[in-house]
């Protein structure tokens, strides 16, 4: 099998030829680690692309505090200002255009990301991903409605706005909704294979809104976003930290094919049989808050043999997700990538 029709079985509760595996090009990584991350990732090849060309120059001279510490504000398109302590990690926001929400009548959305249908630059666009699913699987996207009116308004704000049902969080997340929906639709004609939805529903023992609330308020909207992608045949992967397993049959519901779970808050085995039960193919990430930051080599083989165990992405529905933050001790990251390649190698033998 070519690895975008590895991706495709999996997705569809099919056995692959063998597992499959995504590498996150986060950039952070590349810069902590270099020629040694990329000649790793060389060596282990995955299924959604090549990330072993990634290069990220040093942050310049002026990022830098009295202290010799890395701190940085930027302005984004959307007009939020951040805070950076970590280079190349997602920062803070430190001024929100929306914290008075008189300000909503006037607030301008920030032009598409996706270049319009018809120009020369969504040609070239487009060029970009018929060359990759030649060989790769293609997800393209980031949809998500909570986080982006977060980073334009208070945390506390926006949830006490949506418990209120407030006219102004209504008319923001539709705001939010139409301008998704116009980048869905570029992405579909540019051919997509998957659109890739993420927000963070959860903390670490439940959800921050009651899931009736979510279904009110989150649902319909999600589902007006994913039907496009559904009409096309095309994949939703949805991506979610925190604890979410009360709308995970919501999600399937409305249309997603995937989730990417924070996996130390589920019984493995629980959440296994439940996305296996929905149909909901699962990418399997192994803990990075501290058994790839802080545990042993070790530690990080056995997670990688307890989630195989769990999953059993051998046998189709779901696949490893490797991600590398800032932090990771390389001889994890390798032990992550060897661990998984083994159970690569031998489709059925386990």
């Amino acid at each position: 099998m070519l690895p975008r029709e590895r991706v495709f079985t999996a997705l569809d509760f099919k056995k692959p030829d063998m597992v499959p595996v995504e590498y996150c090009t986060n950039p952070v990584g590349f810069y902590e680690h270099g020629d040694n991350l990329r000649q790793l990732f060389s060596l282990y090849p995955a299924d959604f692309g090549d990330a072993s060309s990634i290069y990220v120059k040093s942050p310049d001279k002026d990022c830098f505090d009295s202290d010799g510490r890395y701190h940085e504000f930027k302005v984004d398109e959307w007009g939020t200002e951040w805070e950076y302590r970590i280079y190349l990690m997602r920062g803070h926001p430190f001024k929100r255009p929306l914290d008075d929400m008189e300000n909503l009548a006037g607030y301008k959305l920030p032009p598409q990301p996706v270049p319009e249908p018809g120009t020369k630059e969504f040609a070239l666009f487009k060029d970009n991903f018929i060359n990759h699913k030649q060989k790769f699987f293609k997800k393209a996207g980031w949809v998500g409605i909570l986080e982006q009116m977060i980073a334009l308004r208070k945390f506390e704000d926006v949830l006490m706005d949506i418990a209120m049902d407030t006219h102004q969080i209504n008319r923001l997340a539709d705001m939010l909704t139409d301008y998704h929906a116009e980048t869905i639709h570029r992405l579909l004609e540019a051919g997509a294979d998957a659109i890739e939805f993420g927000d963070d529903y959860g903390t670490q023992s439940g959800m921050l809104i009651s899931p009736e609330r979510w279904r009110q308020f989150f649902k319909p909207r999600l589902a007006k976003l994913m039907q496009p992608i559904k009409n096309a045949g095309k994949k939703v992967l949805f991506h979610s930290c925190g604890m979410a397993w009360d709308i995970l049959g919501d999600l399937k519901e409305i249309g997603a094919d995937s989730i990417w779970p924070q996996l130390p808050l589920y019984d493995m085995d629980e959440l296994a049989k439940e996305c296996k039960k929905l149909g909901l193919a699962v990418a399997i990430h192994i803990d990075r808050a501290y058994t790839m930051t802080h545990g042993s080599p070790e530690d990080v083989k056995q997670a990688v043999d307890a989630a195989f165990k769990a999953f059993r992405p051998d046998l189709g529905g779901s696949w490893f997700y490797i991600e590398v933050d800032n932090g990771f001790p390389f001889e994890n990251i390798e032990t992550l990538v060897k661990s998984v390649a083994r159970y690569r190698s031998t489709v059925g033998a386990f």
